[in-house]
Formats: C-alpha cells, sequence, structure tokens
C-alpha cells in the first residue's frame, strides 16, 4: 500500500510552504516535493508603473534583503538611462550590499541554523530554539545580535532606516555620505571581526560533531552560478556570470549579467507557485544547478580580502582534488567566510575618501526600452528585468530571484534526506527536524519577506491509498 507523508506548513523559514513525501508500498521513498503555496504577483501589479518608482516597490519585496532588491532595480534603471553612475554613488551601493550580506547571514546562522547545529538535531524541541540556543551559549546568541545590528545600522545610516529603504534610484543615491557617520561605523569594526571568528570556530566544532550526518544534507553535483570580478574574484555588486560543474570545470564565463535569459530558463509545475530555473544548454530538469554563498565561493579563484581568502582555501579543501564543495550543508560555512569577508571589504570601504564625496547622481531620460540590473543577494544572485515604453512606463517585469534558483537543489535535498532518514514505519522528531534543516541550509526566502523565528508548526500524515489516515502527528 503506498503511502504519502504531508508536512504543512513548513515554518521557521520565511513565507509558506508544505513538503510531502510520497513511499510506495514496501516503505520506500519514491519521490519528494517541496511546494511553495503562496502567490505574490511583484511582477505583475508592477506592470503600468513607472520606472523610476521601482527602486521603492521592489525594496518592499523582502523584509530580510530589501537592499537587494533596492540595489538590483536601481542598476535596472542605469541600463534603462544607458548611463555610468558616479563612482561615489558605486561605492556607497557596495557597501549597502555587503551590510545586506552581513544582516542576513548573521540572522541565518545564529537564529535559524544555530539551535540544530549547537543543540543538536535530535534534541528536545521545547529548548531547541533561539531561546534555547540563548540559555546554552547567551553570549554567542548575544554577539548574533549585535552582528545584525551592525549590517541593519549601515543600512540605516546610508538610506534612513533599516528596511524598506528607497535610497538607491537609476542614476546613483538620493543623497552622499559624511564623515560621523563613517565613523561611527568604523568604531563597530572591531567587535564584529571578532564575533565573525568565533562564529567561525563554532561552526568548525559542530561540523566536527554533525561529520556523520553530513553527507545526507543536500550532497550532490550541480551547475553553481555566480558572479565574478574580471580576474575571477569573488563579487557581490557589479563583475560577470560563471557557470562551474560539480567537478570544477568552467562551463560559461564572462557572460554579461544583462543576457541572463540567454543561458537560463524557467519552469512552472503545478504543485508550486516557485518557478524552476535552470541552465538551457543542459535542458529542464538536468539544468538543476545552484546560487548562494556555497555557488559565489565554488565559482570564484579567489577572495581578495586576507581573512576570508585564507578561510576559502580551509573550505575548498572540502572539495577533495576538484576543491568543489557540493554538499549543501556547507552553505553554512559559505555564509560565514562571506560574513568576514563583508565585514574586511567593509572597512576598505569606510576607509575610501572616493566614499565622501558629493556627486552621487547621474541624470538622463529614457535611452533604452529594455534594462536589466543584477547583484549577489545573500541568498545568491538576483535579476531584475524591465522593458519599458517611451516613457519610461512598465510593460513587463521579471525577476529571477535566488531562493527560485535554488528550488531543483531545494527539492533534491528533501528527496535525499527523506530516502536517508524515513524508514516507512514511523514519523520521528529527528526526521522532521533534519528535513526542515536540509531547507533551511538554503536559507530560502519563499516571499521574499521575513523569517519565522522560532518552532517550526507541522503537520504530518501518512495516507493510504485509499485516502484513510493511517498515522498522524501535530506539532
Amino acid at each position: 500500500m503506498s503511502r504519502t507523508v504531508t508536512i504543512d506548513p513548513v515554518t521557521r523559514i520565511e513565507g509558506h510552504a508544505k513538503i510531502t513525501i510520497e513511499l510506495d508500498e514496501q516503505g520506500t521513498v519514491r519521490d519528494a516535493r517541496f511546494h511553495v503555496n503562496e502567490f505574490r504577483g511583484f511582477e505583475k501589479f508592477c506592470e503600468g508603473r513607472l520606472m523610476w518608482e521601482m527602486p521603492g516597490i521592489t525594496s518592499r519585496i523582502c523584509g530580510i534583503c530589501p537592499a537587494s532588491h533596492l540595489v538590483a532595480s536601481a542598476k535596472a534603471g542605469d541600463d534603462i538611462l544607458a548611463i555610468g553612475i558616479p563612482e561615489t554613488a558605486e561605492k556607497l551601493r557596495r557597501l549597502m550590499t555587503l551590510a545586506q550580506w552581513i544582516q542576513s547571514h548573521a540572522l541565518s546562522f545564529f537564529h535559524l541554523s544555530s539551535p540544530d547545529l549547537l543543540l543538536g538535531f535530535d534534541g528536545d524541541p521545547s529548548t531547541r530554539n533561539v531561546f534555547g540556543l540563548i540559555a546554552e551559549h547567551g553570549d554567542l546568541a548575544r554577539r548574533g545580535i549585535r552582528l545584525r545590528k551592525f549590517g541593519q545600522e549601515v543600512i540605516e545610516l546610508l538610506g534612513g532606516r533599516k528596511i524598506h529603504t528607497p535610497w538607491a534610484v537609476a542614476g546613483g543615491v538620493r543623497e552622499p555620505f559624511d564623515a560621523a557617520r563613517r565613523d561611527r561605523l568604523l568604531a563597530w569594526i572591531p567587535e564584529v571581526k571578532e564575533t565573525a571568528a568565533i562564529a567561525l570556530r563554532t561552526l568548525k566544532d559542530a561540523l566536527d560533531r554533525h561529520r556523520h550526518e553530513i553527507p545526507s544534507f543536500g550532497n550532490f553535483r550541480s551547475l553553481h552560478v555566480g558572479l565574478v570580478s574580471r580576474d575571477g574574484a569573488l563579487e557581490y555588486y557589479g563583475g560577470a556570470l560563471r557557470v562551474r560543474d560539480g567537478d570544477g570545470n568552467t562551463v560559461a564565463d564572462r557572460i554579461d549579467p544583462r543576457h541572463y535569459a540567454e543561458i537560463f530558463g524557467e519552469v512552472s509545475e503545478p504543485w508550486s507557485y516557485l518557478k524552476f530555473p535552470y541552465y538551457k544548454p543542459l535542458g529542464y530538469p538536468q539544468g538543476i544547478y545552484r546560487v548562494g554563498p556555497l555557488s559565489r565561493l565554488n565559482v570564484c579563484d579567489y577572495i581578495d580580502t586576507p581573512l576570508a581568502e585564507a578561510e576559502r582555501q580551509a573550505f575548498k579543501a572540502l572539495g577533495g582534488d576538484a576543491e568543489v564543495v557540493n554538499n549543501s550543508f556547507y552553505y553554512h560555512y559559505a555564509r560565514l567566510i562571506e560574513v568576514v569577508f563583508a565585514i574586511e571589504k567593509t572597512e576598505q570601504l569606510l576607509a575610501d575618501p572616493a566614499l565622501l564625496g558629493t556627486h552621487v547622481r547621474a541624470k538622463a531620460m529614457i535611452n533604452r526600452t529594455e534594462g536589466v540590473g543584477a547583484c549577489e543577494a545573500p541568498r545568491g544572485t538576483l535579476f531584475h528585468h524591465y522593458t519599458v515604453d517611451e516613457n519610461g512606463v512598465l510593460k513587463a517585469v521579471n525577476m529571477l530571484i535566488a531562493t527560485s534558483q535554488n528550488n531543483l537543489a531545494m527539492n533534491r535535498t528533501v528527496r535525499q534526506l527523506a530516502m536517508r532518514h524515513l524508514d516507512g514505519a514511523e514519523i520521528t522528531e529527528g526526521l522532521l527536524n533534519r528535513i526542515e534543516a536540509g531547507i533551511r541550509c538554503f536559507d530560502p526566502c519563499l516571499s521574499c519577506s521575513t523569517h519565522a523565528l522560532g518552532r517550526m508548526a507541522l503537520h504530518v500524515q501518512v495516507v493510504g491509498a485509499t485516502g484513510d489516515v493511517l498515522s498522524e502527528q501535530w506539532r
């Protein structure tokens, strides 16, 4: 008798989703799917709006990474105006992008994933949460809060508020920076550097404790995609797209992000509102690829800050001779390396005299009817693609979000974990939590809004072929 195990809803991730696991007559996992069952429709209801409004509108897509949408949208506007922005404006945008990485990565590691990593996947669910983390690792939890506060303060001092700031615009940014705000941020640097170092040591200890668990957390070959600079360094604002396979071979390189649609396709499935992007030359679904911290470290040749580069070298050793890390569990490690990089790069930018320039915006009229803006959001490469008329009124909008680009990989991870831990008989708390943790490796932002903290609310049923509920568990 075949059965279906349903986890509905999946929370303690951002957005609304469920998981279904199909078992055959022998109780063996036949398939598993990660369903996203919400729809927001930003691409459609932005039609008819003026191009100039889009940074302010799209920064409201997400409460965790609004600055990423803000910057990508402003860059799409730059493309439509066909202008280069002032040096100061680019450096200020870069600073905000780094701050977005810091605050989002801090939230993901310290508050969403650390309860599992430090308290155990089979820990008591009443204490395996952020409050249990505070009770057992109070200093670490407080440092995590402070690290995230630093990232948010950078955003606030640049744009006037922490969330949904309308500061970046087509052509640059709205206002310049000043020495007083710069000095306020520089005073944070020693503390946040120390916190990042402590977090890395803590994670490495956790990796050792969970070494027997790690192989089943999304461990498979796929393509990896990210932006790199002209000389192959880790990039986060400009640069070109690079695609590498799971064996370390460069499949495509120096791809202008404006041409993303030539290499990436998008498919919709009837059982999920989250699109399934794929690499066109390999077709769907063989063209599975990943984006985000894990992939960025796999596609770059080096990191141009010393502390992060030293950590990248240790990270790459996990991939063996090919130096490609294909296990999704190591997103956590890559995320913290990026925090180190972002702090180092922030310190460099704050010391740059050009950051205090007063020329921060170039102005022009509509010179193109199509524009693409891309940057590296915390979860991966983000694209905003706008088509406008001669007055700048939007006719079409496409947003290729990082989480959707990881959709095929998240589904494969769920399937792998289910096959490893579900024996067809008993639904255990450990099984449910490991599936949650597998999804959280990717830090998905399903509606691109806010993360939900706390224990995952689950309703799981084992349903027989006739539709009878054979077993049921609520929590």
